[in-house]
């Protein structure tokens, strides 16, 4: 696969049939994921893979109650506004996702893996450990599998969340990121974006970037 194709359409898919991944894409998955960039290279992490139905179902409730405890918070106003002016582009967008974040909660149990990307006392920004794990869904992306990073176990409820993994906290240890992994029941394609042009400057923070992007420089 072109570089440019898997940078481009790795994008959120949180549709995904149950049919179970293959050990030789997760061997990949995960031997890309150590192969990441590393502060001083000290490879500070821990990979920790969850296909047993058992455990996701214990973990589905909790994911649930997260997503409910975010929209009910940071996205309140957003979707209000949304469900005033359906319309408009960004509503469309926002509900969209809205509705995709809803699905993965509602069929979480039935995701067919899951990995939990951890790390130590020494990776206190995750400059180490979120390189390794868009490592992990570029190889997937190789594979046609889709993916899904999200953080809200870890936000609202991370003490259920290492008791149930056994993520040794008082060594240091914390899940920075979980992600989401299965054979997608939709389309790739290229997000859509506000341009880079618009959130970006040169030299400062007002800085013109001294460049457009129009449409998307990658098309499938």
């Amino acid at each position: 696969m072109d570089v440019f194709e898997a940078l481009y359409t790795t994008r959120a898919m949180r549709r995904v049939r149950p049919d179970p991944i293959p050990m030789d894409v997760q061997k990949q998955i995960l031997d890309a994921a150590v192969r990441a960039p590393t502060g001083g290279n000290m490879q500070g992490w821990r990979f920790i893979l969850v296909d047993d139905p058992g455990l996701k179902k214990k973990l589905e409730p909790l994911y649930q109650a997260g997503l409910d405890t975010l929209f009910s918070t940071v996205y309140s106003e957003p979707l209000a506004a949304a469900e005033k002016n359906p319309d408009a582009a960004a509503s469309i967008e926002l509900m969209k996702m809205a509705r995709s974040a809803r699905h993965l909660a509602d069929h979480f149990s039935e995701v067919p893996l899951f990995l939990f990307a951890c790390i130590g006392n020494r990776d206190t920004t995750g400059g180490s450990i979120f390189p390794a794990v868009w490592s992990a869904m570029l190889a997937a992306r190789a594979h046609g599998v889709g993916s899904a990073l999200t953080s809200l176990l870890s936000m609202y409820h991370p003490k259920e969340l290492n008791a149930l993994l056994g993520i040794p906290t008082a060594e240091g240890w914390s899940c920075a990121a979980t992600v989401s992994f299965g054979y997608p029941t939709g389309r790739w394609g290229v997000a859509p974006r506000r341009p880079a042009h618009e959130v970006s400057g040169r030299n400062g923070w007002n800085g013109d970037v001294g460049f457009e992007v129009g449409e998307p420089l990658f098309e499938v």
